[in-house]
């Protein structure tokens, strides 16, 4: 039998029981659960990566997946182009997660999470490998040989979650606290639109099995280091506004100045974004080799995955970014090129 003529789950299966079931029934019929599964039971040796400069839903979804692999017996190695921002290393296993780009050996399947092209790992020599592709992007494409793209889940976090209880495996507190640091990132907080009834139904389930909503709570939001602190002065320094837009950037040199790492740059577009009267925020961190890196977010009336999607980007509708080549100031009016329009219905 090949994997696309696998059977998948049936919508009534008890594995779904975490999820409320409005929002499951429709989905289901396109997750291929069954097939997934079926080759996690037949491997024995498995890769499990995220995208490059892995954020909450990409490392607690690889923990996750990893503590599956181990439930059901197999090996699981876990890596990642870029080490584990210190905001999650208090996760359980964030240790186990080691920073490769090439190198790898033969795999029975590489297990790609929130990534919407082979690049977005940053990992060389995966090509010929079997590939199995989870994520949950506007911009997701299927370049797996088993593809899982569910558009309306709110972390990619969840697809896991489904998988562990299609699995049978039981929900531990170890697996709940990494998967419900999933859905408090990816959701910033349980503020983005990809939030639905389900999502809450989901974080109760996950609260119920021991992941502690304030402990980690604290530790995302409460736990910034000074030099984030100061690179986010120096963006507010810079701030412009547009009507409805405000975007800002940093360039290399404040980075350096303020001994900064490049994770110090998460969470100055949502500060932005969190300004009165403002739909869109950009901001613009300029890279150490030219160019730029570009977060957007929107507070749901303009789908920036669609505008990062004209940069060579994607991601969510609320929630997206990419990164442009070229000189900076060059690379900066090419984005705003691109926003300015956008914005004439706000």
């Amino acid at each position: 039998m090949t994997m696309s003529d696998a059977p998948l789950l049936n919508p009534n299966s008890s594995a779904l029981s975490g999820l409320a079931p409005e929002s499951t029934e429709e989905r289901l019929a396109e997750a291929p659960i069954g097939p997934i599964l079926e080759v996690l039971r037949e491997g024995r040796r498995f890769l499990v990566s995220a995208h490059t400069r892995p954020d909450g839903d990409a490392v607690g979804s690889m923990l996750a997946m990893g503590q599956l692999l181990e439930a059901i017996g197999k090996q699981a190695d876990l890596v990642s182009a870029d080490g584990v921002p210190a905001t999650y290393l208090g996760l359980p296993g964030a240790d186990r997660i080691r920073v490769q780009q090439s190198g790898f050996d033969r795999y029975d399947a590489v297990i790609l999470l929130e990534c919407d092209s082979l690049e977005r790992t940053r990992l060389e020599g995966l090509e010929g490998q079997f590939l199995i592709n989870i994520d949950h992007h506007l911009s997701g494409r299927g370049f797996g040989h088993v593809n899982w793209i569910d558009r309306h889940a709110a972390s990619v976090g969840e697809l896991v979650y489904r998988l562990i209880k299609a699995a049978g495996v039981a929900l531990t507190p170890a697996l709940a606290t990494c998967l419900y640091t999933t859905l408090l990132t990816d959701t910033g907080g349980f503020r983005w639109g990809s939030v639905t009834a389900a999502t809450f139904f989901l974080a109760g389930e996950l609260v119920a099995a021991g992941a502690d909503p304030v402990a980690i709570a604290k530790q995302v939001y409460f736990s910034i280091p000074m030099a984030r602190m100061k690179l986010t002065n120096r963006a507010f320094m810079n701030l412009q506004c547009e009507g409805a837009l405000a975007w800002s950037w940093i360039y290399d040199e404040d980075v350096r100045r303020a001994q900064a790492l490049e994770e110090d740059c998460e969470g100055i577009v949502q500060m932005i974004l969190a300004i009165a009267g403002i739909e869109v925020a950009a901001f613009l961190r300029e890279l150490p080799e030219g160019g730029l890196r570009l977060s957007l977010r929107s507070k749901g009336q303009v789908n920036v995955a669609a505008l990062a999607e004209q940069l060579g980007g994607g991601g969510h509708q609320t929630a997206s970014g990419g990164t442009l080549a070229g000189p900076f100031v060059q690379a900066r009016d090419r984005v705003l090129s691109v926003l300015r329009p956008a914005m004439l219905a706000c």
